[in-house]
């Protein structure tokens, strides 16, 4: 029997699924998490862990029985084998919500876009991507959309670049700022006169949290764009990432573009950045039009404090080690 308030989480131990968790357990969830180390599961108050594969069908259908709701937030990890494991790692979900009447959500990106639908975009523009990643993405939401001859539904939810307490494979993790550390530099990806757009994890969640809620409301197949936190100024954010930190005068780097245009054949990571690499040269934003009409609102927590959280959730300290919180106080002890 269906529960209409029960949802499994795919991917719940990386930075979208964990949050996103977390806001459905507040909205009063019944939360299934699956995870295939039972031992890296993060401490998630109100979530039943359970242990399984993503990439096994039998696994992702057992772990869903009962769900009126499928978060799909995972993906093969280390950026290894995505041609060949991302779409049949839907397939499984599409499976899995196929026998249990189960909305699926999905936590989408702008890689799906090419320049093409550039500067401001919109749910319905043209999805050309230019890259082997943006191409998988696509392939993913058509599979999502040729479901629903058969009754599946899906709600995507597609934003910037993430950022938060747990968003470890982001651009801000592993490239803008270094972990458990004192902040002496950021490091700016992009062109600082381009405009670029961000996703504070948490305000994500709590707005998948919030649709979910007007479940009657929603199309078959639905697609909502989250604004977030837009900058005209692209290099703002690194500016206020280094007011956040306490270190106001912290050198703001450009990111080392040439180095990883050289490696990219051999290391996927760098391959991965390069190919996004068009992202951070053209002026990107997500117009949420569409989510505000809906919503009445978008959930916003205003920037200094949403990168303050995040800076101490990373131990990130402001100069000379002087704590921005007690817990980077605690890690620079160390």
């Amino acid at each position: 029997m269906t529960n209409e308030k029960t949802a499994l989480v795919l991917g719940a131990a990386g930075g979208v699924g964990f949050e996103t968790a977390k806001a459905l357990v507040h909205h009063g969830w019944r939360v299934k998490a699956l995870v295939r180390d039972m031992t890296r599961a993060p401490q998630l108050a109100g979530a039943e862990w359970v242990h399984g594969d993503a990439m096994d069908r039998d696994d992702v259908i057992a772990a869903a029985r009962g769900a009126s709701v499928i978060v799909h937030a995972v993906n093969p990890p280390g950026y290894k084998n995505w041609p060949k494991l991302v779409v049949p790692m839907v397939m499984n979900t599409i499976a899995a919500a196929e026998l249990n009447g189960a909305r699926i959500v999905l936590p989408g990106t702008v890689y799906n876009f090419g320049p093409d639908a550039f500067p401001n975009l919109r749910e319905d523009d043209a999805q050309n991507p230019r890259t082997r990643k943006g191409k998988i993405r696509v392939s993913m939401e058509r599979a999502l959309e040729q479901a629903t001859s058969r009754g599946v539904k899906t709600l995507i939810l597609r934003g910037g670049d993430f950022f938060g307490s747990r968003g470890n494979s982001s651009w801000f993790t592993q490239a803008m700022v270094r972990a458990n550390a004192p902040l002496k530099s950021v490091t700016y990806p992009g062109k600082r006169d381009v405009g670029h757009a961000w996703a504070y994890l948490p305000d994500f969640a709590e707005t998948i949290a919030q649709l979910l809620a007007r479940e009657s409301d929603l199309a078959l197949f639905e697609r909502f764009h989250f604004g977030g936190h837009y900058f005209a100024r692209g290099v703002e954010f690194a500016e206020r990432t280094r007011e956040a930190a306490g270190a106001p005068k912290a050198a703001i780097n450009g990111f080392p573009w040439a180095p990883v245009l050289a490696l990219s054949p051999f290391v996927p990571l760098f391959r991965e950045m390069a190919e996004m690499r068009y992202l951070w040269q053209r002026d990107v934003r997500l117009d949420n039009a569409k989510l505000v009409r809906f919503l009445n609102a978008e959930p916003h927590t205003p920037i200094d404090t949403a990168l303050r959280a995040t800076l101490s959730a990373l131990r990130v300290c402001g100069p000379r080690k002087q704590p921005i919180v007690a817990e980077c106080a605690a890690s620079s002890a160390t």
